[in-house]
């Protein structure tokens, strides 16, 4: 049923649909003259075929991308570091060579910031707040993969050209997607450092008062 649905929602087979409803349009107002219902089909099929050159073939097969989903469940490092895995090998995969260089650099970057904010959460002293450590594991669980996995989702032509409702591009939408994960990990990242930052001065007084020169 998934298979099917992934043909029947391609942007190719409604080309092909459009392109054969306009066909049955124009026998019905009997412009055709004696043309049999088949050049519907004919219609269908020369749809098809200018919708798949242009998004390309519609495919009863599972794009790459969409096995980019991963469950929050079980020990937070192995997951987030899965999470973390498939979007480092789908990205180095580039399906359809959707993802532009520039940005592929970043998303590995990203994933590389995550994975040193994970050494440092295990062995930092402080303590995360529940939202925050919340918002640590989603964005490698499914903040990361999600806004990928949406993205490859749409055609090049339409991501790199048409305008959002927002103004921007797909791209340049994920772009501002990734930046602002960029932002909260390097805060994350920040808070930890800040925690233990304080640890150690609390940890140099104490030594300083139990083993400073002693006062005349």
């Amino acid at each position: 049923m998934t298979s099917l649905f992934r043909w029947l929602n391609a942007p190719a087979n409604w080309c092909g649909l459009l392109a054969a409803t306009g066909v049955l349009v124009l026998k019905a107002l009997g412009l055709l003259g004696g043309l049999g219902l088949g050049v519907a089909a004919l219609g269908y099929a020369g749809g098809l075929v200018v919708g798949a050159m242009w998004w390309g073939w519609p495919s009863f097969k599972e794009a790459e991308w969409e096995a980019l989903q991963f469950k929050d469940e079980g020990d937070a490092r192995e997951a987030m570091s899965r999470a973390l895995g498939g979007v480092r090998r789908l990205t180095e995969h580039n399906p359809g060579q959707r993802i532009p260089g520039p940005l592929a650099t970043r998303i590995q970057h990203l994933c590389t910031k995550l994975e040193a904010l994970l050494d440092q959460w295990e062995r930092s002293k402080g303590q995360l707040p529940l939202q925050e450590s919340f918002h640590a594991r989603h964005i490698a669980i499914s903040y990361l993969p999600d806004a990928l996995n949406t993205y490859l989702s749409i055609p090049p032509q339409f991501a790199t050209k048409k305008l959002l409702s927002n103004g921007m591009t797909a791209q340049a939408t994920f772009e501002g997607v990734l930046a602002e994960l960029e932002s909260k990990v390097e805060q994350l990242g920040d808070d930890l450092a800040g925690q233990d930052a304080q640890a150690f001065l609390r940890h140099s007084e104490f030594l300083k008062q139990k083993f400073g020169a002693k006062q005349p």
